[in-house]
């Protein structure tokens, strides 16, 4: 006979939350009238924190994805005038990735959606709670080394 798993139903639980907040923050950038995808946002919000346009194949390790990935998530950003692409100034064979006006614009309405479905999620919470959900989400992300499945 096994036993119980303690830890069954506060995974369920994690895994529940987890697709409510992708759901919400999915409405909220469908609301701002954008037309980015959650994939497109994330992409963009990866471009912005390089001091520098990075290649595809960066973006693609930071976002741990395949190559083909970010290209498909480039040319759409492309094809609606948010990115570009740019020869390297020191290599011809290479291509950067860079933000556009549009694009930053669209960071900061991103940013304004992200920011209202994090309110819409957080709103059943004192302030208290909060504090205290903080601390326990910043234990889970700093704590200890990963472990494999």
């Amino acid at each position: 006979m096994t036993s119980p798993d303690p830890d069954g139903p506060l995974a369920e639980q994690l895994l529940r939350f987890t697709r409510r907040v992708h759901r919400i923050q999915k409405r909220h950038l469908q609301q701002c009238g954008l037309g980015v995808t959650p994939a497109q946002s994330r992409l963009l919000r990866t471009l912005a924190h390089y001091g520098s346009p990075p290649r595809m194949a960066d973006l693609a390790e930071r976002l741990e994805v395949v190559p083909r990935a970010v290209t498909t998530l480039v040319d759409g950003l492309e094809a609606s005038g948010k990115v570009r692409r740019a020869p390297d100034p020191t290599n011809r064979r290479v291509i950067r990735i860079e933000l556009t006006d549009d694009g930053r614009k669209a960071l900061r309405e991103l940013h304004g959606a992200r920011r209202s479905a994090a309110e819409e999620i957080l709103a059943p919470l004192t302030d208290e709670q909060r504090a205290v959900l903080g601390e326990l989400l910043d234990t889970l992300i700093d704590g200890g080394a990963e472990r494999s499945c």
